[in-house]
């Protein structure tokens, strides 16, 4: 009996399918990832709004988490104001920053949300109380491409996701 290997020719079948295959699923990889990272920035935001309602209970000080455009890059953190007027970062908190790729609209007071010693929101305004985050890439593919993070005179946060209109 004598060994057979593989022909040439089916090599190359096996080959020309895998290309198609990774040609079909390749935008839809690329989308899940897209859509993996708007989420993730989006839990970031509530994460860090939820831990500055948390240390404003617990330290019985005002925290806000600030958002400030440094060079067209969203950044935000946690504050604590130590004195009236006097807020300091917060130790052993990282800066967070957006992505660039994602189109941020900070609808706030003074670009902060400010969390009163009882948890509730000091600065709070119906007309300006959330951040959306938008992915122009899931947009062109037609999918949920806006997170928006809501805040409440009673200090709750809500998030959902959306689509942006056209």
């Amino acid at each position: 009996m004598t060994k057979r290997g593989f022909t040439f020719i089916e090599i190359l079948s096996v080959l020309a399918i895998l290309c198609i295959l990774i040609a079909i699923l390749y935008p839809s990889l690329i989308n899940i990832q897209e859509e993996r990272e708007l989420e993730n920035t989006a839990r970031d935001v509530l994460t860090t709004l939820h831990q500055a309602k948390f240390h404003a209970v617990k330290t019985k000080l005002n925290h806000r988490v600030i958002f400030v455009n440094e060079k067209g890059i969203w950044v935000f953190f946690i504050e604590k104001e130590d004195n009236p007027d006097e807020w300091n970062e917060i130790s052993g908190f990282l800066r967070k920053a957006i992505t660039s790729k994602f189109n941020v609209n900070v609808n706030l007071p003074d670009q902060n949300v400010v969390f009163s010693a009882l948890g509730l929101i000091s600065n709070f305004s119906s007309g300006q109380n959330n951040v959306t985050l938008q992915s122009p890439k899931l947009r062109v593919y037609n999918k949920a491409d806006q997170r928006t993070i809501n805040v409440f005179a009673g200090g709750s946060v809500r998030y959902f996701k959306s689509w942006s209109e056209k």
